[in-house]
């Protein structure tokens, strides 16, 4: 049985999550401030941690950084800031994935089970999409090491560098531009990245626009100048080297 952290000052709300969280099949421990999820991540590990951001004695994003300083447990965090600089900083600073209040369940326990699968915490079955035979498949072959213009992205290694200089990327930043990369030069939808990268294709579009915009910013480039990574209006996007 999996186990969660959620970490809610709200009691009602923590009771809601733990409800929802119980449910399905999760073993749900709780605390209703920042220093109370560090001490709990430190002294008994958990599985996942649900963070909300609006905690009364942290910062949710100071409390994000201080447990991602001690542990790799994967980080899902419940916010109300839906802008786009404030997501990305979150990712950057070590949050696995997001959710904008208000959330359903059926959204907190798809993001959850994804978060799960992706960091090898659950075997692809488990989650809300195993009861319908609808767990996502992996990628059908290895990605490659490749360059592109002055981009290398080496998957083995787990590495990119641009013009030499080595790119500090997220875990996902690294896993999205290593999928371009072996597809160089082909037009990839949103779609098929999320199945294919996140391993969720019940997940909605902004999820990879957020991690594109990071992307874009440590590539030196911004959407309405694109360098390496061009959109494809209504189609995907695709990796292909500067002219």
């Amino acid at each position: 049985m999996p186990s969660v952290l959620v970490v809610e000052d709200d009691p009602s709300i923590r009771q809601s999550l733990i409800e929802v969280l119980a449910e399905h099949g999760y073993a749900v421990r709780s605390v209703g401030d920042g220093f109370g999820a560090l001490r709990e991540v430190t002294q008994m590990p958990v599985d996942a941690v649900v963070l909300d951001l609006g905690l009364p004695d942290l910062d949710g994003g100071d409390a994000l950084r201080m447990i991602r300083g001690i542990s790799s447990v994967p980080v899902l965090v419940a916010t109300a800031r839906d802008d786009e600089t404030e997501i990305i900083k979150l990712l950057n600073a070590g949050a696995d994935d997001y959710l904008v209040k208000p959330f359903s369940g059926g959204q907190l326990i798809a993001r959850l089970s994804a978060v799960l699968r992706r960091t090898s915490h659950l075997p692809p079955a488990h989650g809300a999409h195993a009861a319908q035979g609808q767990g996502p498949s992996p990628t059908a072959e290895p990605l490659r090491a490749a360059t592109v213009g002055e981009l290398a992205v080496d998957p083995g290694a787990r590495t990119a560098t641009l013009a030499g200089r080595e790119l500090h990327l997220t875990r996902r930043e690294f896993d999205l531009l290593a999928f371009l990369a072996h597809h160089t030069g082909q037009v990839v939808s949103k779609r098929r990245l999320l199945t294919e990268v996140w391993r969720e294709p019940y997940v909605d579009d902004q999820t990879v626009d957020v991690h594109l915009s990071s992307l874009r910013r440590k590539l030196g480039e911004r959407a309405a100048a694109p360098r390496y990574l061009l959109t494809v209006r209504g189609v995907g996007i695709k990796l292909v080297a500067p002219r």
